[in-house]
Protein backbone atom coordinates (compact mmCIF):
# COMPACT_ATOMS: atom_id res chain seq x y z
CA UNK A 1 0.00 0.00 0.00
CA UNK A 2 2.84 2.33 0.92
CA UNK A 3 4.53 1.71 -2.45
CA UNK A 4 1.27 2.33 -4.28
CA UNK A 5 0.80 5.66 -2.52
CA UNK A 6 4.39 6.63 -3.35
CA UNK A 7 3.82 5.78 -7.00
CA UNK A 8 0.61 7.81 -7.10
CA UNK A 9 2.41 10.77 -5.51
CA UNK A 10 5.24 10.50 -8.03
CA UNK A 11 2.87 10.36 -10.98
CA UNK A 12 0.86 13.27 -9.59
CA UNK A 13 4.03 15.30 -9.19
CA UNK A 14 5.20 14.57 -12.71
CA UNK A 15 1.79 15.50 -14.09
CA UNK A 16 1.81 18.74 -12.13
CA UNK A 17 5.08 19.71 -13.83
CA UNK A 18 3.95 18.76 -17.32
CA UNK A 19 3.18 21.54 -19.77
CA UNK A 20 -0.38 22.79 -19.33
CA UNK A 21 -1.79 22.40 -22.84
CA UNK A 22 -5.25 23.54 -21.74
CA UNK A 23 -3.78 26.83 -20.54
CA UNK A 24 -1.94 27.19 -23.87
CA UNK A 25 -5.24 26.73 -25.69
CA UNK A 26 -6.84 29.35 -23.46
CA UNK A 27 -4.04 31.79 -24.25
CA UNK A 28 -4.47 31.14 -27.99
CA UNK A 29 -8.25 31.65 -27.79
CA UNK A 30 -7.69 35.00 -26.05
CA UNK A 31 -4.80 36.22 -28.21
CA UNK A 32 -5.75 35.28 -31.77
CA UNK A 33 -8.87 37.49 -32.12
CA UNK A 34 -6.75 40.58 -31.36
CA UNK A 35 -3.79 39.77 -33.63
CA UNK A 36 -3.72 42.35 -36.42
CA UNK A 37 -0.08 42.00 -37.43
CA UNK A 38 1.28 38.65 -38.58
CA UNK A 39 -0.29 35.26 -39.20
CA UNK A 40 -0.89 32.33 -36.83
CA UNK A 41 0.97 29.11 -37.58
CA UNK A 42 0.69 25.81 -35.74
CA UNK A 43 3.80 23.69 -35.31
CA UNK A 44 3.52 20.00 -34.41
CA UNK A 45 5.63 18.26 -31.78
CA UNK A 46 6.59 14.60 -31.79
CA UNK A 47 3.85 13.85 -29.24
CA UNK A 48 1.23 15.30 -31.58
CA UNK A 49 0.70 18.53 -29.65
CA UNK A 50 0.43 21.65 -31.80
CA UNK A 51 1.66 24.94 -30.40
CA UNK A 52 0.99 28.46 -31.64
CA UNK A 53 3.42 30.69 -33.46
CA UNK A 54 2.83 34.23 -34.75
CA UNK A 55 4.71 34.72 -38.01
CA UNK A 56 5.30 38.20 -39.40
CA UNK A 57 7.03 38.54 -42.76
CA UNK A 58 9.49 41.24 -43.77
CA UNK A 59 10.15 42.35 -47.33
CA UNK A 60 12.93 42.36 -48.14
CA UNK A 61 14.09 40.27 -45.19
CA UNK A 62 17.63 40.33 -43.80
CA UNK A 63 17.01 37.32 -41.54
CA UNK A 64 14.41 35.46 -39.50
CA UNK A 65 14.10 36.00 -35.75
CA UNK A 66 12.52 33.59 -33.25
CA UNK A 67 11.03 35.35 -30.22
CA UNK A 68 10.75 33.49 -26.92
CA UNK A 69 8.66 34.86 -24.06
CA UNK A 70 9.15 34.47 -20.33
CA UNK A 71 7.29 32.60 -17.60
CA UNK A 72 3.65 31.71 -18.03
CA UNK A 73 2.67 34.11 -20.81
CA UNK A 74 2.09 33.94 -24.58
CA UNK A 75 3.69 34.92 -27.92
CA UNK A 76 1.95 38.32 -28.14
CA UNK A 77 2.77 39.44 -24.62
CA UNK A 78 4.37 42.75 -23.62
CA UNK A 79 7.82 43.46 -24.99
CA UNK A 80 7.66 40.31 -27.13
CA UNK A 81 4.64 41.77 -28.93
CA UNK A 82 6.54 44.98 -29.61
CA UNK A 83 9.52 43.14 -31.04
CA UNK A 84 7.49 40.72 -33.15
CA UNK A 85 5.50 43.54 -34.76
CA UNK A 86 8.23 46.13 -35.21
CA UNK A 87 11.36 44.15 -36.08
CA UNK A 88 9.84 43.30 -39.51
CA UNK A 89 9.81 47.04 -40.27
CA UNK A 90 13.60 46.88 -39.87
CA UNK A 91 13.88 43.90 -42.21
CA UNK A 92 13.64 40.99 -39.75
CA UNK A 93 10.85 38.46 -40.19
CA UNK A 94 9.66 37.24 -36.79
CA UNK A 95 8.23 34.01 -35.43
CA UNK A 96 7.04 34.39 -31.86
CA UNK A 97 6.30 30.97 -30.38
CA UNK A 98 4.26 29.69 -27.45
CA UNK A 99 6.60 28.14 -24.92
CA UNK A 100 5.44 25.53 -22.38
CA UNK A 101 3.46 27.00 -19.50
CA UNK A 102 2.52 25.50 -16.15
CA UNK A 103 -0.32 26.39 -13.83
CA UNK A 104 -0.72 30.08 -13.07
CA UNK A 105 0.82 29.75 -9.59
CA UNK A 106 3.95 27.89 -10.79
CA UNK A 107 7.33 29.37 -9.87
CA UNK A 108 10.44 29.72 -12.01
CA UNK A 109 12.06 26.76 -10.25
CA UNK A 110 9.14 24.56 -11.33
CA UNK A 111 9.96 24.98 -15.02
CA UNK A 112 13.19 23.00 -15.68
CA UNK A 113 11.21 19.77 -16.32
CA UNK A 114 9.69 21.58 -19.33
CA UNK A 115 13.06 22.57 -20.84
CA UNK A 116 13.37 19.51 -23.07
CA UNK A 117 10.00 20.32 -24.61
CA UNK A 118 11.09 23.95 -24.90
CA UNK A 119 14.15 22.85 -26.85
CA UNK A 120 11.97 20.83 -29.22
CA UNK A 121 9.76 23.85 -29.88
CA UNK A 122 12.76 26.06 -30.63
CA UNK A 123 14.14 23.41 -32.99
CA UNK A 124 10.81 23.29 -34.82
CA UNK A 125 10.71 27.09 -35.04
CA UNK A 126 14.22 27.17 -36.53
CA UNK A 127 13.18 24.55 -39.09
CA UNK A 128 10.07 26.57 -39.97
CA UNK A 129 12.06 29.72 -40.70
CA UNK A 130 14.63 27.77 -42.67
CA UNK A 131 11.81 26.27 -44.73
CA UNK A 132 10.61 29.81 -45.46
CA UNK A 133 13.98 30.47 -47.08
CA UNK A 134 15.75 32.54 -44.42
CA UNK A 135 19.49 31.95 -44.68
CA UNK A 136 20.13 33.40 -41.24
CA UNK A 137 18.10 32.80 -38.08
CA UNK A 138 18.53 34.55 -34.73
CA UNK A 139 16.86 33.97 -31.36
CA UNK A 140 15.68 36.77 -29.07
CA UNK A 141 14.55 35.53 -25.65
CA UNK A 142 13.31 37.22 -22.50
CA UNK A 143 13.66 36.21 -18.85
CA UNK A 144 12.86 32.48 -18.34
CA UNK A 145 12.94 32.21 -22.13
CA UNK A 146 16.70 32.79 -21.95
CA UNK A 147 17.10 29.68 -19.80
CA UNK A 148 14.94 27.69 -22.20
CA UNK A 149 17.04 28.94 -25.12
CA UNK A 150 20.27 28.15 -23.33
CA UNK A 151 19.02 24.60 -22.75
CA UNK A 152 18.27 24.28 -26.46
CA UNK A 153 21.76 25.46 -27.38
CA UNK A 154 23.27 22.96 -24.94
CA UNK A 155 21.32 20.12 -26.52
CA UNK A 156 21.97 21.31 -30.08
CA UNK A 157 25.68 22.06 -30.53
CA UNK A 158 25.25 22.13 -34.31
CA UNK A 159 22.34 24.58 -34.22
CA UNK A 160 22.00 26.79 -37.32
CA UNK A 161 21.10 29.77 -35.10
CA UNK A 162 23.46 32.58 -36.09
CA UNK A 163 23.00 34.94 -33.11
CA UNK A 164 21.31 35.11 -29.72
CA UNK A 165 19.90 38.09 -27.84
CA UNK A 166 19.38 37.24 -24.16
CA UNK A 167 17.14 39.90 -22.58
CA UNK A 168 17.09 40.04 -18.77
CA UNK A 169 18.61 36.60 -18.23
CA UNK A 170 17.81 35.68 -14.60
CA UNK A 171 20.77 33.37 -14.11
CA UNK A 172 24.57 33.15 -14.27
CA UNK A 173 24.56 31.47 -17.69
CA UNK A 174 27.99 30.34 -18.87
CA UNK A 175 28.05 32.18 -22.19
CA UNK A 176 31.51 30.78 -23.00
CA UNK A 177 29.89 27.45 -23.88
CA UNK A 178 28.13 28.99 -26.88
CA UNK A 179 29.57 29.34 -30.36
CA UNK A 180 27.39 32.07 -31.83
CA UNK A 181 27.69 35.78 -30.94
CA UNK A 182 25.59 36.73 -27.90
CA UNK A 183 24.04 40.05 -26.88
CA UNK A 184 23.36 40.08 -23.12
CA UNK A 185 20.91 42.93 -22.53
CA UNK A 186 19.20 43.95 -19.31
CA UNK A 187 17.66 46.92 -17.53
CA UNK A 188 19.27 49.21 -15.00
CA UNK A 189 16.42 48.45 -12.59
CA UNK A 190 16.12 44.77 -13.50
CA UNK A 191 15.50 41.91 -11.08
CA UNK A 192 18.31 41.39 -8.52
CA UNK A 193 19.22 37.96 -9.93
CA UNK A 194 19.63 39.51 -13.39
CA UNK A 195 21.80 42.39 -12.24
CA UNK A 196 23.81 40.41 -9.67
CA UNK A 197 24.83 37.78 -12.24
CA UNK A 198 25.66 40.24 -15.02
CA UNK A 199 29.38 40.06 -14.34
CA UNK A 200 29.44 36.27 -14.55
CA UNK A 201 27.55 36.34 -17.86
CA UNK A 202 29.85 39.04 -19.24
CA UNK A 203 32.93 36.95 -18.38
CA UNK A 204 31.85 34.34 -20.93
CA UNK A 205 31.21 36.71 -23.82
CA UNK A 206 34.33 35.77 -25.77
CA UNK A 207 32.76 35.16 -29.19
CA UNK A 208 33.41 37.74 -31.90
CA UNK A 209 30.58 40.26 -31.86
CA UNK A 210 29.36 39.37 -28.36
CA UNK A 211 28.65 42.17 -25.94
CA UNK A 212 26.64 43.22 -22.91
CA UNK A 213 24.57 46.38 -22.47
CA UNK A 214 22.33 48.01 -19.87
CA UNK A 215 19.27 50.10 -20.76
CA UNK A 216 19.12 53.08 -18.36
CA UNK A 217 15.95 53.25 -16.29
CA UNK A 218 14.55 49.96 -17.62
CA UNK A 219 12.96 47.35 -15.37
CA UNK A 220 12.64 43.62 -16.02
CA UNK A 221 9.74 44.14 -18.42
CA UNK A 222 11.12 47.29 -20.10
CA UNK A 223 7.89 49.13 -19.32
CA UNK A 224 8.04 52.51 -21.02
CA UNK A 225 11.36 51.51 -22.61
CA UNK A 226 10.06 49.54 -25.60
CA UNK A 227 11.64 51.95 -28.07
CA UNK A 228 15.05 51.67 -26.40
CA UNK A 229 14.80 47.88 -26.32
CA UNK A 230 13.83 47.73 -29.99
CA UNK A 231 16.67 50.05 -30.99
CA UNK A 232 19.28 48.06 -29.04
CA UNK A 233 18.12 44.72 -30.45
CA UNK A 234 17.78 45.99 -34.01
CA UNK A 235 21.13 47.75 -33.91
CA UNK A 236 22.98 44.68 -32.67
CA UNK A 237 21.32 42.40 -35.20
CA UNK A 238 22.28 44.85 -37.97
CA UNK A 239 25.92 44.68 -36.90
CA UNK A 240 25.98 40.91 -36.37
CA UNK A 241 23.93 39.22 -39.10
Amino acid sequence: MRHLLALVALLFGLNALAADYARERKWADEVLPSVLTGDPVWLSQANGHQFLGLYTRASPAKAGVILIHGIGVHPDWGLISTLRQQLPEAGYATLSIQMPVLKADAKTDDYPPTFDESAERIRLAVAFLKDQGYQKVAVVAHSLGTRMSYHYFGRTPDTPVAAWVAVSAPAALDMAKLKMPVFDLYGQNDLPQVVDNAGKRAAGLKQKGSTQAVVPGADHFFEGKDAALLERVRGWLDQTL
